[in-house]
């Protein structure tokens, strides 16, 4: 084995993976899983766009594979990786307004698309305007999860990046793979 390839970046990154798909294997409320906190953070912390995109798509596929594919996974693959594009854009805004404001965002932008998914692809709603308001609105119980989850495990990696960026000065610079 080549040791020089595990670097503290492939370990953080393949920390993520595990914790992501762990938390989504293991019982949980209904959306409350880190997946889209990881997105959002992966988009506004990590060096390299697209190992942003692949660390939630990874953790996701991994889980599918025990948890089952699905006809919904278009949407949902969908909905974390523009949560990546909008974690992109909080790079150099890092604070605590745009943290909720984008927890907020990626928990309505996963309720929209995922939802209208179900509308679309799922015999479970007629195809008319009523039918995409009752799916909406069929799924409003599970929305308070989905964003008590988002904020909380924002709350986790992003405070605990910046607590042990302060330990470590090192992950705040390009070489590692982050952006401070």
């Amino acid at each position: 084995m080549n040791w020089k390839l595990i670097t503290p970046k492939i370990l953080i990154i393949a920390a993520i993976i595990l914790f992501a798909t762990l938390m989504r294997l293991l019982p949980h409320y209904p959306n409350f899983t880190p997946i889209a906190a990881i997105a959002l953070f992966g988009g506004a912390h990590l060096g390299r766009r697209w190992i942003a995109f692949m660390v939630p798509v990874i953790a996701l596929f991994i889980s599918d594979l025990f948890l089952g594919f699905h006809n919904m996974m278009v949407p949902v693959y969908l909905a974390f990786v523009l949560i990546v594009l909008m974690g992109s854009l909080l790079h150099n805004r890092i604070r605590i307004p745009y943290l909720i404001g984008g927890s907020l965002a990626g928990s309505i932008l996963f309720f929209m698309i995922t939802n209208f998914g179900v509308w679309v692809m799922t015999p479970y709603y007629p195809p008319t305007f009523t039918g995409l308001i009752t799916s909406y609105t069929m799924a409003i119980p599970f929305f308070h999860t989905t964003l008590l989850g988002d904020l909380f495990y924002n709350t986790v990696f992003f405070g605990g990046f910046y607590l042990i960026q302060q330990y470590y000065p090192s992950l705040k610079t390009v070489e590692t793979g982050f952006r401070g």
